[in-house]
């Protein structure tokens, strides 16, 4: 059956999991804070081409600062997973980059879980916390970040025009090491956006993953494919919903 680790790992990885709400946000406007606006996607979950359930997943902004919430639910053989996330991030102005500040994801059904994760010293050091159980985790060089934070610097990186770069994502019981190589722009027709152009990102280290990013659709991910020995997995676009102004890069 898909666990939760395989979930997690193709969304992002996000195969691999996501985050939640179905709920949109509408653009609001509080005085002495920033405009507040929300991007929805929902997905489509395959796994060795066969359809297995739904992702949902908001990015809530307000300045430089967001909340990724995300919901996911499959069912194999009436074996069946939810995974919940919610992570907040903030734009560091010392690094330059998308960072982590915390996310708690529950993992009920099949090997349940309820991880929450704090981090510190710029993203370089973690604190997990897994059913009351605690460990520590550091890294020298790249921030740890979970793979909500993580998409949303692969798309930062995209807009600056980067080909070539590492990231490193927190899991639940290790770090997972990642290279990504953009590749040449392709097309293809997808709904709900008809045909696309799309830029595919290749995932190599501790899991093999592409992605595929819009450009016209404010590079939002459009799918993704985990490219296992044995299991492959697929999330597909079904939906979009934004009130938020085109992205660009900082």
């Amino acid at each position: 059956m898909m666990t939760p680790t395989v979930l997690v790992r193709v969304l992002g990885l996000t195969l691999l999991l996501g985050t939640l709400t179905n709920t949109a946000f509408a653009n609001e406007q509080q005085e002495g804070s920033p405009e507040e606006c929300s991007r929805t996607s929902n997905y489509s979950i395959y796994l060795s081409g066969i359809y297995t359930g739904t992702m949902n997943r908001t990015e809530t902004w307000q300045g430089k600062t967001a909340v990724v919430t995300s919901k996911s639910e499959a069912s194999i053989l009436g074996i069946g997973t939810q995974y919940r996330q919610r992570t907040e991030l903030s734009w560091s102005s010392t690094t330059d980059e998308w960072l982590t500040d915390n996310f708690h994801q529950k993992v009920t059904g099949f090997r349940s879980r309820d991880m929450q994760v704090t981090f510190d010293n710029n993203g370089r050091e973690s604190r997990v916390d897994i059913d009351g159980d605690i460990d520590t985790y550091a890294s020298e060089d790249i921030p740890l970040r979970d793979v909500d934070t993580l998409l949303i610097q692969i798309r930062e990186y995209l807009l600056r025009g980067r080909k070539q770069f590492a990231l490193i994502r927190q899991a639940s019981d290790d770090i997972e090491s990642y290279q990504f190589y953009v590749q040449d722009t392709q097309t293809a027709s997808i709904e709900p956006g008809g045909e696309l152009t799309l830029i595919p990102v290749e995932q190599t280290g501790a899991e093999d993953v592409t992605y595929y990013f819009a450009p016209s659709m404010d590079y939002q991910l459009i799918k993704a494919r985990y490219h296992g020995i044995i299991l492959r997995g697929l999330i597909e676009l079904d939906s979009y919903t934004s009130s938020c102004e085109p992205i660009s890069a900082h």
